[in-house]
């Protein structure tokens, strides 16, 4: 009985040893996820790799990568050879698929090679199809886009017809190329050509590239084409293309629209809308999209409960993302991530350092995005201290080895202006990729750093690092930090050299710095030398024109945007605001302000702003005061946009008893506030208020006033004949040497009240300033003209012209038909003249029959 007994255990024993350690276990093990159960079973097994089939090498290699266990993987490397199966198709894309999610694409490249020299020389099959893919995606996983592409081309030579998913790969990269657009487009011709047109991954990746290539226009229009209008990948991919492009309220309409076509929706349906819905701040929104979820059992999914999550916390809302949060039952680790990340954002790090501690007591896995998240919110807050407090619990989990957690290390401390512990951390980097030197280059230019941020790109430079876009455009505002012209030119040779001046960050970077040097014209080449302009290019430009005294170039740039497909955004509207508001063109700032409205283009606090500051320098007091009352947020830019607009017509009491408003506000004014103030009660001739206004200015608030402060008060008093006070003020009162602008002042005052003696006075200190500059002549040349000291003002124009001193002419426009035109004093270029003259000889000619006077005419 014991005979049989054992006989039958020993026969179970054999029976079940053949189960576990058959292929359909291991490939089992590996479909369910298990792949360290799955690698532990290969290793028991006695002669492990003689008793394995070529079928059961792909699952193992798979459980390798998913594992980054480069170990085993090698092991498994060893027997493939052994037995003669490298050349195998489906164990060769393994084996390159293991290495390149084990990070080494060398290694990947090196079985690649080998299996197309065995191909050549007849010994076995050459690499199809599934292993060239394989290649080239790996290729573009590591950023070597050129070089993957380069092998796309090489497969075509040898004869070998790409496939759908060779096709896919190449449009989800042709958005990290400098020359993308023509890419794309390229790619969507030799579909069209090989007809491939009808494929649903290739028309999902085809909406997908041109949506990631700010072309959303013609990514919709491919979607409308659409034959199969219940592929959801399509719409998702819509979606998300529309949030890309900043379009919040399209990708909401379309999630919208697919919930009415009874379309499937997945967990990447809401995980797209709900962002549109936080960048967006339709929180409303949201929480019915919220409620759609829950209804279709969503809420419990990883990705769709972050989504919600951060979509809360984004709208400040954390409570709400708390309780996201707390009612998610199996918390998976990108849950914890995002709620850490929530706390962060909404200033509550010690909230988040709580919840850190509660993960590690949970044994919650911590991965590199919880401490890249804890980092980054340090970065954003400034919290140094809580910074350090990671820092150490990176060294004692050994994760300070780790390339991405060392950058963000390094900006986190360039960004609370430590750049000396920064310094330190990338000295210790045994291992420094390109973003570590990008981080530590942009931390030295955050800093003022900037002839430090230059030598660490030489160095980077000795040390064979080819540098990126992002550490290029790091590098041209060090140029632009150093105030050097010249080296700025010689960034720009260098930026060509490298091939990278017609990335489009590197070429905005150029043209906002030849735009704050003065130079138009060479930002304006630049722009022009650009393959693919995106919307920001076209902002920088507009901002350019703007910035050097070209307001009517940079409204000109409008229509031309829209003309290339492109919507404006905030950023658009707001400069093109700031040109419209330098030349008073109403009717083309309502037509920006309408165009904005009727595309429900985001209005944002600094769209508001502007549209204030454009009504109000038009004009339009109503419609400023219209866009202020109806803001649900105002910062203190809003506050002294409509104060100084009040007071620049002739509004002070409203304009004080908005200030007052303000402060029960809480809202804390600042010196510009103070500024628009004092020069209301000016206009108004409110002097003893203005004068209040300006000692509260230091007493009560701390500020200490600005040479423009003591320039208004200055005009204060002399606009009400207080000349003396004037002067006395400038002498006692003023903590600073007067400048230009304060004795020009006195003298225009002196002038209007005809003070001869405090005139001359302001005339000597400004000429001893400037004695070179024409226009400050004028005011005492008029002064003398005023009490009829003839010969003394006929003696200084004699000294003026003697010393070739001119007076800057004087500059007025107006806009009529859509169409603004410039006029300068003296000069007889205008298109217009000869209309101009008649129509001015025919006012005089009525003036005269009529018996109206000059003078008469001026009053009125």
């Amino acid at each position: 009985m014991y005979f049989n007994h054992q006989f039958i255990c020993r026969k179970f024993s054999s029976l079940r040893q053949t189960e576990v350690s058959s292929p359909s276990s291991i490939k089992t093990l590996v479909q369910q996820g298990k792949h360290f159960q799955a690698l532990e079973l290969y290793s028991k097994t006695p002669h492990s790799p003689l008793n394995t089939t070529k079928l059961t090498f792909p699952s193992l290699l798979r459980a390798c990568a998913s594992l980054s266990n480069l170990h085993h993987g090698r092991t498994i490397h060893a027997s493939i050879v052994t037995m003669g199966l490298q050349s195998d198709p489906f164990i060769a894309t393994s084996l390159i698929s293991m290495y390149m999610k084990c990070g080494l694409l060398r290694s990947a490249l090196q079985v690649f090679d080998k299996m197309s020299e065995s191909g050549e020389s007849g010994d076995s099959a050459p690499p199809d199809i599934t292993v060239w893919n394989s290649v080239i995606d790996g290729y573009f996983k590591y950023g070597h886009f050129e070089e993957g592409l380069a092998q796309f081309c090489r497969m075509q030579g040898l004869g070998i017809r790409p496939d759908g998913y060779s096709l896919s790969i190449v449009l989800g990269i042709c958005d990290q190329l400098s020359w993308y657009m023509m890419a794309g487009r390229k790619i969507h011709g030799y579909i069209i050509r090989n007809m491939f047109e009808g494929d649903p991954y290739l028309e999902t990746a085809l909406i997908g590239m041109y949506s990631s290539c700010s072309r959303p226009e013609e990514a919709w229009s491919l979607f409308g084409k659409l034959e199969n209008r219940s592929n959801i990948v399509a719409w998702n991919v819509m979606i998300n293309g529309f949030v890309q492009n900043g379009m919040w309220a399209k990708s909401l309409e379309l999630f919208s629209l697919a919930k009415n076509e009874s379309c499937k929706l997945v967990s990447a349906s809401f995980t797209g809308t709900f962002t549109a819905c936080s960048h967006g701040g339709v929180l409303d929104f949201g929480r019915q999209v919220h409620c759609d979820a829950i209804k279709l059992n969503f809420q419990d999914d990883p990705y769709v409960s972050s989504a919600i999550l951060t979509m809360y916390a984004k709208s400040g809302s954390v409570e709400d993302a708390k309780k996201v949060f707390d009612q998610v039952l199996g918390k998976e680790v990108e849950l914890w991530n995002a709620m850490v990340s929530a706390y962060i954002g909404n200033g509550h790090a010690y909230d988040a350092l709580r919840l850190y501690n509660r993960m590690k007591e949970g044994e919650i896995p911590v991965d590199s995005f919880t401490i890249s998240s804890l980092l980054s919110g340090c970065s954003v807050v400034g919290l140094y201290d809580f910074g350090r407090t990671v820092h150490a619990e990176i060294i004692k989990r050994s994760m300070q080895s780790n390339v991405a957690i060392q950058s963000s290390l390094l900006t986190m401390y360039c960004k609370c202006k430590s750049t000396e512990d920064a310094d330190l951390v990338f000295r210790t980097m045994k291992e420094r990729d390109v973003v570590a030197w990008g981080a530590m280059i942009s931390g030295f230019c955050q800093n003022s750093r900037f002839k430090d941020a230059l030598d660490l790109f030489r160095a980077m430079e000795t040390e064979a690092v080819k540098a990126d876009s992002d550490v290029m455009a790091s590098v041209i505002n060090a140029g632009l930090g150093l105030e050097n012209a010249e080296l700025g030119r010689l960034i720009h040779g260098f930026a060509i050299k490298r091939g990278l001046e017609l990335d489009v960050f590197v070429a905005c970077s150029l043209i906002d710095m030849y735009s704050k040097f003065g130079f138009a014209e060479s930002a304006e080449m630049v722009f022009s030398y650009m393959p693919n302009k995106n919307l920001v290019a076209w902002n920088s430009m507009i901002s350019c024109y703007s910035r050097n005294g070209l307001p009517g170039l940079s409204i000109s740039l409008l229509p031309q945007i829209l003309k290339h497909g492109f919507n404006l955004d905030s950023v658009s509207i707001t400069t093109v605001l700031i040109a419209v508001s330098s030349v008073a063109a109403l009717l083309k700032g309502k037509a920006v302000h309408g165009y904005q409205m009727r595309l429900q283009i985001p209005s944002d606090l600094q769209v508001e702003n502007a549209l204030i500051d454009m009504y109000v320098k038009c004009g339009c007091m109503k419609y400023a005061e219209l866009i202020f009352e109806d803001m649900p947020r105002r910062n203190i830019v809003t506050w002294n946009s409509i104060i100084a607009g009040y007071g620049s017509h002739g509004k002070c009491e409203e304009a004080v008893r908005l200030f007052e408003e303000m402060k029960k506000l809480e809202t804390s004014p600042d010196e510009v506030t103070f500024l628009a103030l004092i020069t209301s009660c000016s206009h108004s001739g409110m002097v003893e208020e203005g004068l209040k206004l300006f000692r509260s200015m230091k007493i009560e608030y701390g500020i200490e006033p600005r040479m423009e402060h003591y320039t208004s008060v200055v005009d204060l008093l002399g606009r009400t004949g207080r000349l003396d006070d004037a002067y006395r003020f400038i002498q006692d009162d003023m903590a600073i040497e007067a400048d230009r602008s304060v004795w020009l002042c006195l003298l225009f005052a002196c002038r209007a009240h005809r003070n001869m003696e405090l005139g001359k006075l302001a005339a000597e200190n400004l000429l001893m300033m400037e004695p070179a500059r024409g226009s400050n002549y004028v005011p005492l040349v008029n002064l003398y003209g005023e009490v009829e000291m003839w010969d003394r003002a006929a003696n200084l124009r004699a000294t003026m012209k003697e010393r070739g001193l001119k007076k800057s002419p004087g500059c007025s426009w107006i806009e009529v038909k859509n169409r603004v035109d410039v006029f300068f004093s003296g000069d007889s270029s205008s298109p217009w003249r000869i209309d101009i003259h008649e129509t001015l000889s025919s006012l005089k000619r009525n003036m005269e029959r009529k018996g109206c006077s000059y003078e008469e005419i001026e009053v009125c």
